[in-house]
């Protein structure tokens, strides 16, 4: 028994994640890995290195702070208590892109690889090309890259059934051709037209076929990036974080305790001196069963990547009972905090819709703007 199921949630909000059973606060609900998943451009140009399929980073935690601090003498104490093996590490023999494994990079070829290696010193490959305008579009910090939809692209045409992994990709899109336009003027900006165009035609150059053609029409390829800019699930993995909680798991002395704590204090400001909040590999991808997780502004559910990999946990943070939906949040812990205006003034322009959970409900007395928070001119509109 999965314990949860897929079903239609209301008409504005589409399909949702319902519970079949009863969850306790911290049971895990599922696990899942994406469809695809790939790191963001600019992430991989500063050499996070990872694994090109699941994105486990490929260095150490200890040469991953040293990296991070710039600071080549960094000992990590514990050292062996966390560790990535890194002795199993394979490459592509044709591109050389590099895999945490054997297995991975069986996988990666099965699903997109066949049809996306490249010669990465050839500035001229359309791969290349596409990346490097991609790049000039979407600085850091990012939220997505092309390469995910290209991604997309190319597992459906290397998909043994293309025509039904089209439907797949497909059940995400649920937007109208105006609402897609919308998102992806807030993802490219105010060319986005002209850039969107651009970006349609170096991707027809980089992957064409039969079976993605309805994909790459200008509504199609639309539709597309507005998909993986809305329903791409962002991945962050990090050796240093994942050494720190096995750290934290020791049996120590009161008085170890304080030392070590003391020490990762100052690893972290070391980082943020040299790197700041660009701590991790990032990524996004595109999850099946989570991505039907609809948003809450006191969400009972909390995704995360415990693996160190694009692996996600979805884990309930408060009692879940049968019939319950499961719910996330689309903010992070600070936007979370603000206000009910605030809140969904955010939702509304990167997400087009309104927001009325259980908490925005029981806050609609109050005021559309405090002191606090200054309004701008282009306001939401409670009735859009």
């Amino acid at each position: 028994m999965a314990g949860f199921e897929v079903r239609t949630s209301n008409s504005k909000k589409g399909k949702g994640l319902f519970a079949t059973k009863k969850f306790d606060k911290g049971d895990i609900i599922l696990e899942e890995d994406p469809l695809v998943s790939c790191q963001f451009a600019w992430n991989a140009a500063y050499k996070y290195l990872a694994c090109d399929y699941c994105m486990r980073p490929l260095e150490t935690p200890e040469q991953n702070v040293r990296r991070l601090s710039c600071k080549p003498d960094i000992v990590l104490p514990h050292a062996n208590c966390f560790d990535i093996n890194l002795e199993n590490i394979a490459s592509c023999e044709q591109c050389g892109i590099l895999y945490c494994g054997e297995e991975c990079k069986q996988r990666a070829f099965n699903i997109y690889h066949r049809s996306l290696c490249y010669d990465t010193t050839d500035s001229q490959h359309p791969i290349v090309i596409l990346l490097e305008t991609w790049k000039q579009m979407h600085y850091p910090p990012e939220t997505t890259s092309v390469m995910l939809l290209v991604r997309i692209l190319a597992f459906i045409e290397q998909s043994n059934d293309p025509t039904a992994a089209a439907n797949v990709i497909k059940q995400f899109c649920h937007r109208t051709v105006n609402e897609d336009a919308e998102l992806v003027h807030k993802l490219l900006g105010e060319q986005f037209t002209d850039q969107l165009n651009t970006l349609r035609d170096m991707t027809a150059n980089v992957i064409n076929g039969e079976y993605i053609q309805e994909f790459l029409t200008p509504e199609g390829f639309c539709s597309l990036m507005a998909l993986v800019g809305t329903n791409g699930q962002g991945i962050g993995t990090s050796p240093l974080a994942l050494w720190v909680n096995s750290v934290s798991e020791l049996t120590m002395s009161d008085d170890e305790r304080q030392q070590l704590d003391l020490f990762i204090d100052k690893l972290y400001q070391y980082v943020e001196q040299e790197s700041g909040t660009f701590l991790n590999t990032e990524g996004s991808g595109l999850f099946r069963l989570q991505s039907a997780c609809n948003h809450s502004c006191a969400p009972n559910a909390e995704s995360s990547f415990p693996y160190g990999n694009h692996r996600i946990q979805l884990k309930a943070i408060d009692l879940i009972m049968p019939g319950d939906e499961i719910s996330i949040s689309y903010l992070d812990e600070c936007s979370l905090q603000r206000s009910r205006h605030s809140r969904q003034k955010e939702l509304a322009q990167n997400y087009l819709f309104v927001c009325w959970c259980e908490r925005c409900l029981a806050q609609g007395s109050q005021p559309d703007c405090t002191s606090e928070e200054e309004m701008s001119d282009d306001d939401i509109d409670d009735e859009d």
